[in-house]
């Protein structure tokens, strides 16, 4: 009997596609990578046409030894990592490392791992496909030079440790372009008006907002102007339009939407969901049923299915809640942009495979992801919702009110599932009113507003972002969001992401001194090109050619000027209680701090509080820069904690004119801190 030898990167993946297979098959894992660039040297060689120089990986000699074992014992070798280019890279290596040339070796991928897409598979073997291997490699040498050769202008620049990378310092420029737009923000004041009727027969009122006018009311003045022309007048009902309002079914799961979802429903971190999934997609023991990998493969742009789960899916539907909630037309989705569809989307292996089955397999985490997708993917092949919108037009005088309801006709797909952004509340019914009914009306609510500044980011928020301007790849959003978390470059606070001190000098040195890698259209590029490689189009080799000689420019050029603008370290006032000499400003991983110039002999450091010349509104001392725990600048009291006075933006000596209250710096003008009053003068910094 011949002897076969599969090989998978996880152990997980190799128990759970052990048992499909017959005992002529062995199953091992290689654990990810066995190879890579070293991690001591660029590991490239530029005067040969760019040649990677490829090392074992550290520690992966012993099992590159078992794994050559299991070679010679074996007549056919099957290479069965995950099915993208990552994936395809570790088959490509492990060919190289094992020396297998001589023994018959193919390629085998499947979407989902279950019996049969793992049978089906070894059907339908390959040989290792090379543009998908080149775009990959493509991939990690542009990442390589930019980090290899911009780091260490960094390390001079700042502080050593720092890093640059392709994506994570286009990812940075975002989060710090929107920060600087949210500091730059002038609230504008706008006043909105509500009239509110006792419906006869109704304990609830109803309430309905002025509309209709397109001039925004800007000031109290101009709102006391329409409430005196509103006194005594009569509110009638002057149009009342029926429609029906159709929700679609959510599209099931890709990468991206399922870190967005995760984010927003289950407050999970793109790399907590991207750990959970690859746990669903590798296999979990299923009490009964043995290991069991629960969903299709979760790095995925695609939102296909196979004809076999959207069979399986639609019986499922018919036999659970009835023929009239089973989808009778496809919702395709946004069509334009380029989606690679190697696999379908991120789907239950088994739709019967129902949470409520598997909940007491599962960790808590688990299940709540399992649950987010099986019911997504359930409810994508159901029909639309339905309501009955009912829209009220009331006229006083020659200003128009408008309100409106909907009501729930047929739940559709809500039946199952329904999306965090789309939970909604339905208005008061007026199924008894009609055109010509005067109203009776309680009371007008005035109420100023001002206009927000746009949202931090969110990981979910930035994943969408990163996604829409083509920036990295459904593998790339995880692992560049724990990057700039990680180095301290943006903190994450109450889910939201926040420039650091450290994570703002680095972006201005890579603004300064290499506009094109942090530009975002430059990147997107950058991505398609990687995209024509992987179909065979254009030569991995021609990307680097073509990218490798601006960088090298550019570097040449920043290494002249930041030498140019390299900074002592700054002397203070403050004097070493140890030895008396005048302190000195470092930087370190959280900022700046003070030390002593004295260092070796000499190692007192201290906190740094840098005065800015404002006095605190509450103590009347100085007010210095303080920073979180994770690393976000604010402004406090120099006497903090017996003082609590901090504040965000930058504070200023000049008190509101109108409520006596602090006013900070926002762009060129100075606005009151207090939300109420949101009064602003222009000034010059």
């Amino acid at each position: 009997m011949p002897r076969y030898l599969v090989i998978v990167e996880s152990p997980a993946k190799a128990k759970t596609i052990k048992k499909f297979l017959g005992r002529n098959y062995e199953v091992v894992a290689s654990n990810g990578h066995v190879r890579d660039l070293p991690k001591s040297q660029l590991g490239i060689d530029i005067e040969n046409d760019f040649e990677p120089k490829y090392i074992t990986i550290r520690g992966k000699g012993e099992l590159l030894a078992k794994l050559r074992k299991e070679v010679k014992k074996a007549d056919k070798i099957y290479l069965a990592t995950d099915p993208d280019r990552e994936g395809e890279a570790i088959s490509w290596h492990l060919y190289h490392s094992l020396k297998i040339d001589d023994k018959p070796t193919s390629r085998i991928t499947f979407n989902e791992i279950t019996k049969n897409a793992v049978k089906s598979s070894i059907k339908q073997a390959r040989d290792i496909d090379m543009d998908l291997v080149d775009a990959q490699q493509a991939r990690r040498i542009l990442d390589r030079l930019v980090g290899y050769l911009i780091s260490p202008l960094l390390w001079e620049k700042i502080k050593r440790g720092l890093s640059a990378g392709r994506v994570q310092s286009v990812a940075l420029r975002i989060i710090c372009d929107r920060e600087e737009e949210i500091n730059s923000f002038v609230p504008e004041e706008y006043w909105n008006l509500e009239a509110v009727f006792k419906l006869d027969g109704k304990k609830k009122p109803l309430t309905a907002k002025l509309g209709g006018s397109k001039k925004v009311i800007r000031n109290e003045a101009e709102m006391n102007e329409i409430l005196a022309k509103l006194e005594n007048a009569d509110f009638i009902v002057d149009e009342i339009k029926k429609s029906e309002r159709i929700r679609k079914s959510p599209l099931p799961f890709t990468t991206s939407t399922l870190q967005q979802e995760a984010a927003k429903a289950l407050n999970f971190s793109t790399k907590k969901t991207m750990q959970l999934a690859q746990q669903l997609y590798e296999g979990v023991e299923v009490k009964g049923h043995g290991t069991v990998g629960l969903i299709t493969y979760l790095r995925t742009d695609s939102i296909r299915i196979s004809d076999d789960a959207d069979r399986a899916v639609k019986e499922y539907i018919n036999n659970s809640y009835g023929d009239d909630f089973v989808a009778k037309d496809e919702n395709k989705g946004r069509s334009g942009k380029k989606v690679q569809d190697a696999h379908e989307a991120i789907r239950p292996t088994y739709v019967e495979y129902t949470p409520a089955m598997v909940k007491e397999s599962l960790g808590r985490d688990q299940y709540r992801l399992y649950q987010l997708i099986w019911k997504r993917f359930v409810a994508s092949r159901m029909q639309p919702a339905k309501y009955e919108t009912t829209s009220l037009r009331i006229k006083a005088n020659d200003y128009r009110f408008v309100t409106s309801t909907s009501n729930l006709v047929f739940e559709g797909f809500m039946k199952v599932y329904i999306p965090e952004e789309e939970k909604e509340e339905t208005g008061v019914a007026f199924e008894n009113l009609n055109v010509g009914d005067k109203l009776n009306l309680s009371e007008l609510n005035k109420s100023q507003h001002f206009t927000q500044p746009p949202p931090h980011y969110n990981e979910a928020s930035l994943v969408k972002t990163l996604e829409e301007l083509g920036i990295g790849r459904p593998s790339t959003y995880a692992p560049t969001i724990s990057t700039i978390i990680s180095r301290r470059y943006v903190a994450k606070e109450n889910k939201n992401l926040y420039v650091t001190e450290l994570g703002e000098a680095v972006n201005n040195v890579m603004k300064a001194a290499f506009s094109s890698i942090v530009d975002v259209n430059f990147t997107a590029n950058l991505e398609s090109l990687l995209d024509c490689v992987e179909d065979g189009t254009v030569n991995w080799k021609t990307v680097i050619r073509n990218f490798y000689p601006d960088l090298k420019e550019a570097i040449d050029h920043a290494q002249v000027e930041l030498e140019k603008i390299e900074i002592a370290d700054e002397v203070t006032d403050e004097i070493c209680e140890q030895c008396g000499r005048n302190m000195v400003i470092k930087y370190g991983p959280h900022g700046k701090f003070l030390a002593c110039p004295g260092f070796p002999e000499c190692r007192n450091t201290k906190p740094y509080l840098e005065k800015i010349g404002v006095a605190c509104p509450v103590c009347e001392d100085d007010v210095v820069i303080r920073k979180t725990k994770k690393g976000r600048r604010y402004y406090g009291c120099i006497n903090n904690p017996e003082c609590e006075f901090m504040t965000w933006q930058k504070p200023s000596n000049t008190r509101c004119e109108q409520c006596g209250g602090v006013m900070v710096e926002r762009g060129k003008k100075l606005v009151c801190e207090d939300k109420n009053c949101g009064h602003s003068i222009a000034f010059e910094k």
